[in-house]
């Protein structure tokens, strides 16, 4: 049997020696089904009783409901407990991000809605059980930049440092294959837009059951994106092969550019060159709220709060909804955002010596119950805010799995936003797909583009 020279590499990369804080937990892995959840939250809600105890999130779907339909709301009949806004900031500072406060300050008809909080949060049986044998081996590599000793579940269930908890926010599980269809778009600060539609194709080679690191040749995933309209755009795709282990491989992209007919390799599709269609708004490490390579930042863990955080969207999820019903100037309609009290991890990104970013100093929110990044704070070269993110999650409970069906970014300076969101006029999206791996290559872009 040949081994690559690449694979040779990486596994002797992945055997020496780790310098990191990381270790296995072995001795706590019963904790997983006792005081904390299968993901290595805590259980048991507050003393307050405004965050109740994880009983298992929703794992199956609500009656009436059949495969491929939009997912209806299980709290559709709750109304909001109260609402915050630039009127009562200060009552609720405690347990707001910097991005928030600066929102109601920036936006007088800005609220968030505060509803009863659901831990619905909830991922397959088998994710759970690889998550408690990596308990027992996962560890940093690389000064953090990587990871060794795991596969197909979380790595830290027993998170004890920054780096950690941003990993599992990347091995988060999102299903093993997906297809979904995204409307994006940019409005300008008095509203006006134009939706770009798009086709997002992504297969998890590190969720496929029975996978290793050394079996999935330092490969994430392959993630496919192609543009369909407006006519301007239409036909633009995106190739990104997403790297484990970004030391010794980094992020492999491509582009077909319909205008040229040609597929060219796209190198500077990470960090913070700009993203395709948000006019700027947004860089490409704040997709997915936070993806590719550690290694331009330090991470401290600066500890747990209870925030007020975007949480069970299903509303703003519904097919009923276009953009026109949504957008506003500087943001989207409160009415259809929900907010809950939740226990977020908090961590805090610098810009390390020698590199360079955009945004030097970041601040993120981690769902304690998902690792999901739900807030993020993104500050200037001069330390000023200047950037703020949301993602509103809900819980796929035909999977299950937790992810979000809206994203959005905000820019507080230009005072425009860029928003994503299932496009309510196509087909819910999918997981747990198979996935032709000659889907994911440059020819597969060139067969494509000459159709």
């Amino acid at each position: 049997m040949q081994v690559s020279a690449r694979l040779v590499l990486f596994l002797f990369v992945i055997a020496l020696p780790v310098h990191s804080l990381a270790g296995a937990r072995p001795d706590e892995i019963h904790r997983l089904s006792e005081d904390l959840t299968p993901v290595g939250a805590e259980r048991n809600g507050n003393e307050a009783g405004t965050i109740p105890d994880w009983t298992g999130g929703i794992t199956a779907p609500p009656v009436p409901y059949e495969p491929g339909d939009y997912h209806p709301d299980p709290f559709a009949g709750e109304e909001p407990l109260f609402r915050i806004d630039h009127s009562n900031v200060d009552q609720y500072r405690a347990s707001l991000g910097e991005g928030q406060i600066a929102m109601l300050a920036k936006y007088p008809d800005m609220y968030f809605s505060v509803y009863p909080s659901h831990r619905t949060a909830a991922f397959p049986q088998r994710s759970y059980e690889m998550t408690a044998r990596n308990a027992a081996t996962g560890t940093l590599a690389e000064d953090g930049d990587a990871v060794t000793g795991v596969a197909e579940g979380l790595p830290f269930p027993f998170p004890e440092n920054g780096q950690e908890l941003i990993w599992n926010h990347r091995l988060r599980y999102k299903g093993t294959g997906s297809i979904r269809y995204i409307s994006l778009v940019a409005p300008t600060a008095k509203g006006a837009f134009t939706e770009v539609k798009m086709t997002v194709k992504t297969t998890n080679l590190y969720h496929q059951p029975g996978e290793t690191l050394e079996s999935i040749d330092n490969h994430l995933l392959l993630f496919l994106q192609q543009t369909t309209s407006p006519s301007r755009l239409s036909g633009y795709m995106l190739l990104v092969y997403e790297s484990l282990n970004q030391v010794i491989q980094p992020r492999a992209a491509w582009i077909y550019n319909p205008g040229q007919r040609r597929v060219i390799r796209a190198p500077q599709v990470a960090y913070d060159s700009p993203s395709v269609s948000t006019e700027g708004l947004q860089v490409s490490d704040m997709t997915d709220m936070f993806n590719g390579a550690l290694h331009r930042f330090d991470w401290e863990l600066k500890g747990k709060r209870e925030m007020y955080v975007p949480y069970n969207a299903y509303r703003i999820h519904s097919n009923k909804l276009d953009y026109e019903d949504l957008v506003k100037p500087g943001h989207l309609d409160p009415r259809y955002l929900r907010y809950e009290l939740h226990r977020v991890w908090v961590v805090e990104a610098r810009l390390r010596d020698g590199y360079r970013h955009i945004n030097p100093r970041r601040t993120y929110y981690l769902d304690e119950d998902s690792y999901q990044i739900l807030m993020a704070d993104h500050y200037d070269v001069r330390g000023e805010l200047w950037r703020y993110s949301e993602a509103h999650p809900i819980n796929y409970y035909d999977v299950p799995v937790f992810w979000t069906t809206l994203e959005i970014h905000h820019d507080l300076d230009a005072r425009r936003f860029a928003s994503y969101r299932q496009d309510p006029r196509k087909p819910v999206s999918a997981f747990n797909m198979k996935m032709d791996p000659r889907q994911f290559t440059p020819q597969a872009l060139r067969r494509m583009g000459r159709k």
